[in-house]
């Protein structure tokens, strides 16, 4: 299986030259945490004898010490090179390894199975045309087999082979191979039409990897290697739509002017009319240019230089197309993201957006949903947390080229990157909006319903009324609880009684019969509220029992969260926000509850807090604790 021939001996050249002309296959091994994609990426280096002596040797040693094969060469240690995965026994970050047949060239690529590396694995899935989902006999299909499994067909991966390893350690069982391919099939059933190939094997001790096992006579199909040197990959690239973006404008002399770039996909000859984009300025092919010579024709994957007949004003980031088959060319796409950042992604927040060889600047306008990687459902979600998958609506400051990612990933596909760090934080796979037939009137409601609403905004909607007397720190909490919503992509406002007194409630006394009545009608407003999908953060004194009934009553008592505020009378006085406690020193005033009357603790409280003993920002952690147990958030 070894890529030697005699040809290295007798005409190096001969042997460059034939090496030269094998197809390469560029794959990644995936699934989930010690599957044995390691192990299985270095029983295809050890088997076809891609594994120099000294470093055989130096992986013996290594073997011995860490004792994880017993008297085996542990052969993960070739692609395991970081000491953290040497230490822990796990894959961190992308190792990418070159070997080569007779018959094929390889670069392979061994990603994390952890789901915190799960940004590692799509960024080594990007570029490849085959994946080996590796499942663990023992264990069947995991969250991260499946997760791979969908970001692989996210990717447009045609060619999946399934690898069930470890079948040595259920004495080769044909029944837990059938049943394991049976639940994955049934996974994937859902997913995009690929090519499943399956097979059973132990990369540890060779069955199946190279050579037939005669341990499992059942198998009747072809061992890993065999596949890997004959599957058809050529069939899954696009040669039908020409893209051609220009990386750079070559101009060495006066009498040449090139523009350099590689072929994304199609082909063109010399002579084709083309068309330039954005600036829509059409001319002919003139040359197609080389290092070595000119070519009549390039194709995908080709790097070259393109001459055209007429002085047209193309720049880097344009792209060139054939007149009569052109790019969509828009400001805002929708696209399916892998989010990579620990930071959530929500939306109006601008991030720069490399699409092809340009770079523009944008935001996410929206979140259509999230996907469920389990059962492949869509949630509705506020934002997409780390190596979460969601479908996103963009808007672009500026209009660019784009396909379908499924017509062509080159074109199809783009990147987010933080504008001040430089830091990628998500690929992203455009799809394009498809005309659709407009459904019958009488399917679709012209009303939008509250749970409507609630989906669209990912949340439970609730109105959470702190109630204290003046001091308590009624309206600090409810706007700090509003930050803590709006940080998390919710929709939420504040309801303050102070506010409404300045409007709807501005004819009110301020004595407990003004007090009470301001909260009656508040009430309604955030019954309002809530009914139109928005978490009200209320404030307010409510200072008797009636009233605080009355509320709860109009807001309903499953959406309505009492939060009594009660610190010491003597701490709020010190506080005194509004002046009030000061304005009646040394008067009779009847009119502040706590002071000129008692205020009366609430018979129900869902929660109650010592503002004097606990800071802000402890208050609204036991706040929000309650807001995710009642599963508002």
């Amino acid at each position: 299986m070894s890529h030697q021939s005699e040809l290295i001996s007798t005409d190096i050249m001969a042997y460059l030259a034939q090496h030269e002309r094998k197809e390469l296959l560029r794959l990644l091994t995936c699934g989930s945490v010690d599957d044995g994609k390691s192990t299985l990426i270095g029983r295809l280096l050890h088997d076809s004898k891609m594994i120099y002596e000294d470093q055989l040797a130096a992986i013996e040693a290594d073997s011995v010490k860490s004792g994880t094969t017993g008297d085996k060469i542990d052969l993960a240690l070739l692609v395991d090179g970081l000491q953290a995965e040497r230490e822990q026994g796990i894959t961190i970050d992308v190792a990418y390894r070159y070997f080569s047949t007779a018959k094929r060239k390889f670069i392979i690529a061994d990603t994390p199975g952890h789901e915190q590396y799960t940004r590692n694995m799509a960024t080594g899935a990007s570029t490849c045309d085959l994946a080996i989902i590796l499942i663990d006999a023992r264990h069947g299909v995991q969250t991260q087999t499946r997760r791979h499994t969908f970001i692989a067909s996210l990717l447009g991966i045609k060619q999946i082979i399934v690898a069930v390893n470890k079948m040595d350690l259920v004495d080769f069982d044909e029944t837990v191979f059938n049943n394991i391919k049976a639940d994955y099939l049934n996974f994937t059933s859902q997913l995009d039409e690929a090519n499943f190939m399956f097979i059973p094997l132990s990369a540890l001790t060779g069955d199946n990897v190279v050579n037939p096992s005669d341990k499992m006579p059942w198998h009747e199909g072809e061992p890993l290697m065999p596949i890997l040197e004959s599957v058809e990959i050529a069939a899954d690239k696009n040669f039908s739509d020409f893209r051609y973006p220009v990386q750079y404008v070559n101009r060495p002399n006066l009498n040449f002017r090139g523009f350099c770039g590689t072929v994304a996909s199609g082909v063109v000859r010399k002579g084709d009319e083309i068309t330039v984009l954005p600036s829509n300025k059409s001319s002919r092919i003139k040359s197609i240019v080389t290092f070595d010579e000119e070519l009549e024709m390039a194709h995908t994957d080709m790097a070259v230089t393109l001459t055209l007949e007429d002085e047209i004003d193309v720049s880097r980031g344009d792209v060139i197309a054939h007149s009569d088959n052109l790019p969509n060319y828009a400001d805002s796409f929708e696209a399916t993201v892998v989010w990579m950042a620990d930071e959530p992604l929500l939306p109006g927040k601008q991030y720069d957006f490399k699409i092809g060889t340009r770079t523009v600047t944008g935001q996410t306008k929206s979140i259509r949903h999230r996907i469920d990687v389990n059962t492949l459902d869509h949630n509705p979600a506020p934002g997409l947390e780390l190596n979460e998958i969601g479908l996103v609506e963009i808007a672009l400051d500026q209009g660019v080229c784009f396909d379908s990612y499924r017509d062509n990933r080159a074109t199809g596909s783009h990147i987010f990157i933080y504008r001040l760090t430089k830091v990628t934080v998500a690929a992203g796979m455009i799809s394009c909006k498809q005309q659709q037939k407009p459904e019958p009137k009488e399917q679709h409601s012209i009303h939008v319903t509250k749970e409507e609403r609630a989906a669209r905004y990912g949340q439970k909607p609730a109105t959470i009324m702190f109630i204290g007397v003046s001091g308590s720190g009624k309206s600090t909490l409810a706007h700090g609880l509003e930050r803590r919503l709006f940080d998390q992509g919710r929709v939420s406002t504040v309801l303050d009684g102070k506010t409404m007194r300045l409007g709807i409630s501005k004819d009110l006394p301020h004595d407990a019969e003004g007090r009470a009545e301001n909260l009656r009608r508040s009430a309604h407003i955030a019954r309002f509220l809530n009914d139109s999908g928005v978490i009200c953060c209320a404030s307010f004194v409510a200072p008797n029992a009636d009233s605080r009934e009355h509320a709860l009553s109009v807001i309903g008592k499953d959406n309505c969260i009492i939060v009594f505020l009660n610190p010491p009378m003597e701490v709020c006085i010190q506080r005194d926000p509004s002046g009030l406690y000061a304005a009646a020193e040394g008067g009779d005033s009847t009119d502040i509850p706590g002071l000129s009357f008692p205020y009366s603790p609430p018979e129900l409280s869902h929660l109650e807090l010592d503002t004097e003993a606990l800071s802000v920002e402890q208050c609204l952690d036991q706040v929000v604790d309650l807001l995710k147990q009642r599963e508002i958030v």
